[in-house]
């Protein structure tokens, strides 16, 4: 199994990657009354339900070093062979991470076993055209992007009927993921906030769309196009909550 990339680029990376509350609700909402949770790819523990019982399964030994003191037990793995017993927990979670997965169609089946009420995934339709810095700058993610992210139709294919619930990124999300500064392009230019987004660590050479986007916000390029986002406070870029039911006895 190859090195995990987070063990690389997580270094620092929970200085950007801080939980937004109001998409940490919205989380907390579609988990419903579960007390027991397994959350997949947990990185250094965003958006774990400090009010339930959590366990976390990671592969990368940074992330599980980043994890706070109270955060539940970290069991290094992958999402397609999760030690667990089947229904071992109220519910499945897992935020922004299926792109990173070996066998994603494996680790939903994974999630669904040992998941007894529900599986919640906080992930991005790729079937959704995104938002300018894909669109103007790195239209390359998209591309990667659509090799590595299930459509919501191939996600019932594994996990049965789902819910899918909009996830509007907040102007001001204090979560540094790839779409979180749509209205702060000027991030974007910051070493430090890229190098906690997974995306551009794949890129094999960001320089000319960096240099493009710090050249259009120079000119008032950027405002010409995009200005009108500067009123928005929230901005749908195609984030979604993915809601099923959980347990073997739902395979369609």
């Amino acid at each position: 199994m190859a090195q995990p990339i987070y063990d690389t680029i997580g270094v620092g990376y929970s200085a950007y990657r801080r939980p937004d509350p109001r998409i940490a609700a919205q989380i907390a909402d579609a988990l419903g009354s579960a007390s027991t949770i397994l959350n997949v790819g947990a990185g250094a523990g965003s958006y774990e339900p400090a009010d339930r019982r959590v366990a976390a399964v990671e592969p990368s030994a940074e992330m599980v070093r980043q994890r706070h003191s109270g955060a539940g037990p970290a069991v290094r793995a992958y999402a397609d062979h999760l030690p667990f017993r089947d229904a071992s927990f109220d519910a499945a979670l897992a935020v922004l991470t299926i792109h990173h997965w070996p066998d994603w169609r494996a680790g939903l089946r994974e999630m669904r076993r040992v998941a007894r009420d529900r599986v919640a995934i906080l992930t991005w339709d790729p079937e959704h055209p995104g938002f300018w810095l894909v669109q103007d700058y790195f239209p390359e993610i998209v591309e990667m992007d659509l090799l590595t992210m299930p459509t919501i139709a191939q996600m019932e294919s594994v996990l049965g009927p789902v819910e899918a619930r909009p996830v509007p990124v907040p102007a001001d999300c204090t979560d540094g993921f790839l779409g979180g500064y749509w209205r702060r392009p000027e991030r974007y230019l910051d070493d430090g906030a890229r190098g906690a987004i997974s995306a551009f660590a794949k890129l094999r050479d960001p320089r000319p769309g960096l240099d493009r986007l710090r050249a259009d916000l120079a000119d008032g390029t950027w405002t010409v196009r995009h200005g009108h986002l500067l009123a928005r406070t929230e901005l749908d870029i195609g984030y979604r909550l993915i809601v099923a039911s959980g347990g073997s006895d739902h395979a369609y």
